[in-house]
């Protein structure tokens, strides 16, 4: 019997704590300016499933939302568990690319206001000129065709044709969708994206010339970050950026775990 049930209590074990993350993701991005009040969404797979998600029911204010709060809901829409109002778009944005996407089991998104500011450009591309860009560039995806609110199954589609094998999707007019592995992933990538997205501002605010990488230089940062090690360690960078992170979101903002 304890053969069987260890399985069941690692996949209960994986659940608590992957609540416990989306909703450090959700608070800390208030606290680093990425939240838009109670609108935009987090997702997150429910682990041990392949049609599941996580989310919060709207109306909750991300500085409040604890890891007790999420509804899980499947690919149908229906609610499976938790209390209050599945946002639309919440469902219809993600549940698609969850379902076509399975790798990325955290999908973030977000109407931020660096990266946001850019899809309001005629060109909103993230621009090789730095440092931060270039480890960025080659995972973005961009959707020139602003559809209006998504409100039907057949746009969280369309968005997930767009984004493809990259794990970013900038949006015209809009936003941006962010996939991880796991919540620590797809947080380190959509903070790293906006301070790409506000530097890249303030570069173009001076007026001055841009100083662009070659295509060598970028497809340099490319190959190391394919074939070289952070560090010597075990535990990848966004992991050890995420619990840092966590840290300080329990002197700042405790109560996430509940």
């Amino acid at each position: 019997m304890n053969a069987h049930a260890a399985p069941d209590q690692d996949i209960a074990t994986a659940r608590a704590q992957a609540r416990i993350d989306l909703a450090a993701a959700q608070r800390l991005a208030v606290l680093q300016e990425m939240s838009e009040g109670i609108y935009n969404h987090f997702t997150l797979t429910v682990p041990g499933t392949h049609d599941q998600f996580y989310v919060t029911p709207l109306g909750l204010h991300w500085s409040e939302v604890r890891a007790s709060d999420y509804l899980t809901v499947d690919y149908t829409g229906k609610v499976l568990d938790g209390k209050g109002p599945l946002q639309r778009s919440a469902y219809v944005i993600h549940a698609p690319v969850h379902k076509r996407v399975p790798q990325l089991a955290a999908l973030f998104h977000t109407h931020m206001p660096y990266i946001t500011a850019l899809t309001r450009l005629k060109d909103q591309r993230i621009l090789p000129i730095g440092h931060t860009e270039a480890q960025l560039i080659a995972q973005i995806a961009y959707d020139e065709d602003y559809t209006g609110l998504a409100r039907d199954w057949d746009e969280g589609e369309r968005l997930a044709d767009v984004l493809g094998d990259k794990t970013i999707l900038i949006m015209a007019h809009h936003g941006v969708l962010v996939g991880g592995r796991s919540v620590a992933e797809a947080y380190d990538r959509l903070y790293q994206l906006e301070r790409a997205a506000r530097l890249q501002l303030f570069a173009l605010w001076t007026g001055k010339e841009l100083r662009y990488l070659t295509d060598a230089q970028a497809a340099l940062v490319k190959s190391q970050l394919e074939n070289t090690a952070l560090t010597n360690g075990a535990v990848p960078g966004y992991e050890l950026h995420f619990n840092a992170l966590k840290r300080l979101l329990d002197r700042e903002n405790p109560g996430y775990r509940d």
